[in-house]
């Protein structure tokens, strides 16, 4: 039997050493499908619930691999389903790599069934590479580039492959005028660093400094012994974006957390008061949570020049690696003596600490989200992997986990959009199904996609060593976060049509997908749920019945937006009283340290 383009694909794939693709089928791919049963499904066709949850697994498995994660959908809605996910990986700098049938080559132009112009929908979201393969010999090359770039650029690339074509033999590209061959299948190295007066322009800036604050990002993520020994010598405290989060963790003294909206008043207070800024691989959008320009000198350091000094006035930008370039920097670099400014956010980091526990530890009815979070931050094992989605649930992450050992994390952090949680889990169970994984959901963005995905857990969980993966839903029948910002920004009561969901018990949809289920409405039986999830040697979802009168009030949060939603509360909300009851409780533990 001869090879098919289809084939060759999958071989390529394999030769770029590709575990798996997450797709689903349809007609515009059948003869990729065929394929992957003539390989022996080699590479693993990893089947989602739906073509936006291929492409949300990919991007986990790419943002916990390090590796680029491949999707696979048909023509036509298929390769519409897969926008969400890649606009994901565009944003968040992820590698991924999106295969797409498209109509056959002899129908194009005939208004088709399934027929739409990939090419002008792709445009933006592949704008790094797009190509569409219309003859065997284009295909090594095309495939090539597009896992090159997305490995290079940190972000989605695409392949669109008529129907027809699949099918066909392969012939390679020849040596001859207007064919474009391809070298074996690799990504070239190489440290990148910026000039040595550059960088002595900024050792003397972080020299000349009083006090000190870094901001990391995930480009700093391959450089943890450099950062930690950046703030040893400059005397800095350490902010967090929130792509960041598991970079450093959290027992370390001078790190002050995340920053922004869902940030901590330790790292409010580390930007409003240094006096000097050093950014590394960071792109965190939010300049209002940065310091006051004009307030602080400022160097930043980032791989891709487009990012540089987009944020703010910095004094110096170093373009090269986090690792390479803090490398040469540190050498330059004079200890401090002085050591009182990093002393004091010490103090502020631990008492921080201690107004978390207490807020996590208020009653609620039935049970306060912030102490979900509280309690698996005693118990998670130090190799876990953390899954956050969109909403509520991402304040409670950002704030009360404290990340440690070698703990990962990650969220949609740019486009934030619902739905990313459970799909992260499972190509992080893919990347590392030696490690347990947890999923940190709202009701929401579970009833959105996540329950569906439970039954794609179920069918791959026997291939993972390690088979914990625990879903733990947040159950406050409410669309809680944009519930807030109603009241918050909006000066709007909750309006409960748009923001009640329907009941149901993920606990028993859980069961019924062949995974187990818990359901907790008792605060006190949170720790012992999170030791059995944790205890099983299979996947589990914790149903937790949450208040969703816990407000997520920022560490930073003005009068008038106080103001503003309590007069939004009283013009219509039916318990109003007892959520302004629950948010001066949360809000005096910042001014209460040791009493509850």
């Amino acid at each position: 039997m001869s090879e098919t383009v289809a084939d060759y694909l999958l071989q390529r794939l394999r030769d770029w050493q590709v575990p798996q693709v997450f797709g689903y089928p349809g007609d515009g791919i059948n003869g990729l499908v065929a394929a992957f049963a003539k390989a022996g499904n080699e590479p693993r066709f990893v089947q989602a619930r739906h073509e936006e949850m291929a492409a949300f697994q990919a991007v986990g498995y790419a943002k916990f691999s390090g590796e680029a994660g491949v999707c696979l959908a048909t023509s036509g809605p298929g390769g519409i389903h897969l926008l969400n996910g890649l606009y994901d990986a565009k944003l968040d700098h992820v590698p991924v790599v999106a295969i797409v049938g498209q109509t056959a080559r002899t129908a194009m132009g005939g208004s088709y069934q399934q027929e739409i112009d990939l090419q002008s929908l792709f445009k933006d979201v592949a704008s790094e590479y797009l190509v569409e393969v219309n003859v065997a010999e284009q295909l090594p090359n095309a495939l090539d580039r597009a896992m090159r770039t997305a490995l290079a650029h940190r972000a989605p690339t695409a392949l669109i492959i008529p129907a027809d074509l699949q099918e066909e033999p392969y012939s390679p590209p020849r040596h001859e005028f207007k064919h474009v061959p391809s070298s074996p299948p690799d990504l070239p190295r190489a440290s990148v660093l910026p000039p040595s007066e550059q960088l002595a322009k900024a050792a003397e800036v972080l020299n000349s400094g009083q006090k000190v604050a870094m901001l990391i990002g995930q480009g700093a993520r391959n450089a943890v012994t450099e950062v930690r020994k950046v703030a040893e010598l400059t005397g800095a405290g350490v902010a967090k974006a929130l792509l960041g989060k598991d970079v450093l963790p959290d027992d370390l003294p001078y790190v002050t957390g995340s920053i922004g909206l869902l940030g901590t008043r330790p790292t409010y207070e580390l930007m409003r008061d240094c006096d000097t800024l050093l950014i590394v691989g960071s792109n965190m959008p939010y300049a209002q949570f940065l310091p006051g320009f004009g307030q602080a000198r400022g160097v930043q350091i980032d791989i891709d020049p487009r990012f540089i000094g987009m944020r703010y006035p910095t004094e110096v930008n170093l373009l090269g690696d986090a690792k390479s370039t803090l490398q040469a920097l540190i050498p330059l670099l004079a200890g401090k003596t002085d050591r009182s400014w990093q002393q004091n956010l010490r103090r502020s980091v631990t008492s921080w600490w201690q107004t978390m526990e207490q807020q996590a530890m208020l009653s609620a009815d039935p049970v306060n989200p912030m102490r979900v979070v509280h309690e698996l931050s005693q118990r998670i094992p130090q190799d876990a992997i953390v899954t956050a989605d969109s909403g509520s649930a991402a304040n409670w992450y950002a704030r009360n986990l404290r990340m440690r050992g070698r703990m990962r994390g990650s969220l949609s952090g740019t486009l934030a959009t619902m739905g990313p949680g459970v799909p992260y889990a499972i190509g992080a169970k893919f990347a590392h199904p030696d490690r347990p994984v947890v999923a940190l959901v709202g009701d929401g963005a579970m009833q959105m996609n996540g329950m569906a995905e439970l039954l794609t857990i179920a069918r791959y969980c026997p291939l993972w060593t390690d088979q914990r993966c625990v879903i733990c839903v947040l159950h406050n029948g409410d669309l809680n976060q944009v519930t807030w910002e109603l009241r918050a920004m909006g000066g709007s009561p909750k309006f409960e049509e748009s923001q009640s969901l329907p009941e149901v018990s993920y606990a028993a949809f859980a069961e019924n997908a062949g995974l187990e289920g818990i359901s907790v409405t008792d605060p006190e039986l949170l720790g012992d749920a999170w030791d059995r999830a944790f205890a099983a040697d299979h996947p589990v979802l914790l149903d937790v019945r949450c208040d969703p009168e816990v407000p997520p009030i920022p560490p930073h949060a003005t009068f008038e937006q106080l103001k503003s939603m309590t007069e939004a509360v009283l013009r219509g909300e039916p318990k109003a009283w007892q959520l302004i009851t629950m948010g001066i409780k949360t809000k005096a533990q910042e001014f209460l340290p040791g009493k509850r």
